[in-house]
């Protein structure tokens, strides 16, 4: 412990025996890093804030959700610092007026980028933040001019998501022009080919249909025919069923209807058939016919005078008939399926090539049909979607805080340097006073003469002065104390003079 408090006492007496070169090492470090700071320009911050409204109800319902604008409005904060943007600003602004050449440009454009900032506070609310100093301009200027900048951006802002999106609506609604050009050239061409097929080849196109559609058309036909013969098979026996336990005549009545009223009916109905100029191959004559054969037999049969015919007997005959004539009709409809299909089948047998170049030339025509419809309804709604962003003006901005006029830098902070620059300088004196004095071989306490030759020290000799000795330390200490104090008073000017600029310019 003692060591430690010797080995302060020789620094501390070094130093303070050599208080003249700190002094001046002191002065000499707080001028030039004054000059340093001095040299410094203050720069200025101008703050905006813009509120976008997303929210809009014929928007969502054309297309233009909330999140394709918010993609928009990123995509602009995101470029909003972009190289030609940034040129704009200094063009449009103060900052361009001594560029002359494109190095300068770039250099200015690179500068700048680093003292913008566009940030998102909250979901629809964003902060423009511009900075600007330039040493040969004045702070009044430095301000007014990041004031420009801040207004300049938010301009950009609201073109880019107004201007920026018509033109890129545009552009894309003359790419899908473009498309269906193409896709209707091509439709057209194929549609060429598609009439110069049938045209060489008729028999295979029937009533505006290919073979293959007919083909298909008549295959689901079938099916359907099938179902309903079905159902008819199984109405039939039901009624025969029915008629296998119904008596033909009634007990004690006489003779009338029945059978052959039945009978007289079908064949007056027949009649009227065929005064109506239908032939025999018609279905309603078919089935009218072979309604008349089954009631004769059921005519004839009919029972005598010991008994009247049964009304019952002679209502289900007349629906047997009918569901027979059905039944007769549907098989009959469904042979003349079964040889269309033949037929068409038979005919791309024979002619497997002909049949495939059909089916190629017919789905070709197809597919460029499908996709001209898909590229017109999305051209269609690209446009309404479009009309609705430029017309309605779904992205609506509402600048909050216009651009604020700087009143006070926001750098460097010269007080805190200037104050730095003083004990960086007092430092570096008393360094350069401890290091002088570690290079001197002179001892400032008997211990540690003792200590660095290894013998005792009997004892030391105390300095002895003159009055006018003593009269000359106390001048020159009167001195080291008023240039000691003037450099405090060089930093308080320095303090004050910052004070007085940074208020002029508010």
């Amino acid at each position: 412990m003692n060591n430690i408090y010797d080995e302060l006492r020789s620094a501390l007496h070094s130093i303070w025996h050599r208080r003249w070169l700190a002094l001046a090492v002191a002065w000499a470090v707080c001028l030039l890093g004054w000059l340093v700071v001095a040299m410094v320009p203050n720069t200025y911050e101008s703050n905006a804030r813009l509120y976008v409204q997303l929210d809009d109800a014929l928007s969502e319902v054309t297309g233009v959700g909330v999140g394709n604008r918010k993609r928009d409005i990123d995509r602009v904060q995101q470029t909003l610092t972009s190289a030609v943007n940034l040129e704009k600003v200094i063009r449009s602004t103060a900052v361009g007026e001594e560029i002359t050449t494109p190095k300068q440009m770039e250099a200015a454009v690179l500068g700048l980028a680093k003292k913008i900032k566009v940030e998102n506070v909250k979901d629809n609310l964003f902060e423009i933040k511009a900075e600007f100093g330039d040493g040969s301009r004045s702070d009044a200027e430095n301000a007014k001019i990041a004031q420009d900048i801040a207004q300049k951006l938010i301009d950009i802002f609201r073109e880019e998501n107004l201007a920026g999106n018509r033109g890129e609506m545009t552009q894309s609604l003359d790419f899908m022009n473009q498309q269906l050009a193409d896709r209707q050239k091509e439709l057209e061409g194929a549609e060429q080919k598609r009439l110069a097929f049938e045209a060489s080849h008729p028999e295979l196109i029937q009533g505006g249909a290919s073979a293959l559609q007919r083909l298909e058309s008549s295959r689901s036909e079938l099916r359907g025919i099938d179902a309903d013969l079905a159902a008819a098979q199984s109405a039939l026996a039901a009624i025969n069923g029915q008629l296998a336990g119904t008596p033909q005549s009634l007990p004690g009545m006489g003779p009338q209807g029945g059978a052959r009223g039945a009978l007289a009916e079908a064949q007056a109905m027949l009649s009227g058939l065929r005064s109506r100029g239908l032939t025999e191959n018609h279905p309603d004559v078919i089935a009218a016919r072979n309604q008349v054969n089954a009631l004769k037999g059921a005519a004839a049969s009919e029972s005598g005078p010991g008994g009247m015919p049964n009304p019952a007997y002679s209502s289900l005959q007349s629906i047997k008939a009918e569901r027979q004539a059905n039944v007769q009709s549907l098989m009959a409809r469904r042979a003349a399926i079964q040889s269309d299909i033949s037929r068409v089948t038979g005919m791309q047998i024979n002619n497997p090539e002909l049949a495939a170049e059909q089916q190629r030339i017919n789905r070709d025509y197809d597919v460029l049909k499908q996709q001209y419809d898909k590229l017109l309804q999305d051209r269609e709604e690209l446009r309404l979607r479009g009309q609705v962003e430029t017309e309605h003006n779904a992205v609506k901005f509402e600048v909050i805080d216009p651009p604020t006029t700087p009143r006070a830098p926001v750098a460097p902070n010269r007080p805190v340097l200037l104050m730095a620059v003083l004990v960086m300088g007092l430092g570096a004196g008393v360094a350069a006073a401890f290091a002088i004095g570690q290079l001197r071989s002179t001892f400032a306490t008997t211990a540690k003469l003792e200590r660095v030759t290894g013998l005792p020290v009997l004892g030391a000799i105390s300095q002895t002065l003159t009055d006018s000795a003593r009269a000359l330390r106390r001048r020159r200490l009167k001195q080291f104390y008023m240039a000691s104090a003037a450099l405090g008073g060089i930093f308080v000017l320095l303090l004050v003079a910052e004070m007085i600029q940074v208020s002029m310019v508010a």
